[in-house]
């Protein structure tokens, strides 16, 4: 039995010894319909960082999302062995910095770019304003290193911040997403949160959609993503894939994303948290507790 036929088939006496939980993403087939969101400074977390995550996703045969302001490299994070991996991308005012970058990731084996649409400026964010947030002098944006873009600066508000009203193109708009077609990438849209956006995102060439409200801390009192998934699913028709991300915490969140018509779900915050609890094992384990697949399980656990 195919695991979304056992989530929501309400019979009973049906033979459920067997279990499929694969399942299919663009074209890639990974053990369960759960992916790694991308969250950045992830070293901040662990000193491994995006190492331990990558190395977890591949032992758990899913994919991980990279984020741009990742600090190890995509070329770093390829070196970690086999997995399919997307990369997500923040579009800089330097275009040939972003096109370099997209063919970076190409050549390191990434199989797609998540191109972020709801950041041509960073929310409010009052907590790294109340720290004036900014990177350890230890770390830096791998990803830019090389093109003197890998640090930020210290602000009177927030380092980030500052970054991001520096380097971030505000001018991004639909006529612009020619690049990734020309670069024959494979392109999701994270950011999308209504019927008309999703729309225009088919109308552009993306090959996916990703429901997605940055965490809620781009904008006051957006919609969860959950709320706004239904929409979008309905506007895609079925011509794309949509994937949710945000807001689960419990394998009962992705059957509910999954009943509502999404393809999968990434997870950002969980990731995060269990990286920093206990590194590439929390990572392992967290896949595990979402998954759970019994003989997997024995498989994935780490030893503690």
């Amino acid at each position: 039995m195919h695991f979304q036929e056992f989530c929501f088939d309400p019979r009973i006496l049906i033979d459920v010894s067997k279990i499929d939980m694969a399942t299919t993403v663009l074209g890639f087939k990974i053990s369960m319909p759960i992916m790694i969101a991308p969250t950045a400074f992830q070293k901040m977390a662990h000193p491994e960082g995006e190492y331990a995550t990558a190395r977890a996703a591949s032992a758990a045969g899913t994919i991980m999302t990279l984020s741009s302001w990742a600090t190890s490299s995509v070329e770093e994070v390829a070196s970690t062995g086999p997995g399919i991996r997307f990369f997500q991308l923040y579009v800089y005012k330097d275009r040939n910095v972003v096109a370099q970058l997209v063919r970076r990731a190409e050549r390191a084996g990434f199989k797609a770019i998540a191109l972020t649409v709801d950041t041509p400026r960073l929310g409010r964010r009052e907590a790294d304003i109340k720290n004036r947030f900014t990177l350890p002098p230890f770390l830096t944006l791998k990803n830019f290193e090389g093109l003197n873009l890998g640090t930020m600066d210290k602000a009177n508000d927030s380092g980030l911040a500052s970054y991001v009203a520096g380097q971030i193109d505000r001018t991004l708009s639909w006529k612009y997403l020619d690049i990734f077609i020309e670069l024959e990438t494979l392109f999701v849209k994270e950011g999308v949160l209504t019927a008309e956006d999703a729309r225009l995102s088919i109308q552009a060439g993306a090959a996916g959609i990703i429901v997605s409200n940055h965490g809620a801390r781009q904008l006051d009192y957006v919609p969860s993503t959950i709320m706004a998934l239904e929409e979008v699913v309905k506007a895609a028709q079925g011509r794309v894939p949509v994937f949710l991300d945000g807001g689960v915490r419990r394998g009962t969140d992705v059957f509910k994303a999954l009943a509502l018509g999404a393809s999968g779900i990434f997870i950002g915050r969980p990731v995060v948290f269990s990286l920093a609890a206990e590194g590439e094992a929390g990572v392992r384990k967290v896949l595990q507790m979402l998954h759970w697949d019994p003989p997997r399980a024995r498989l994935l656990a780490p030893k503690l």
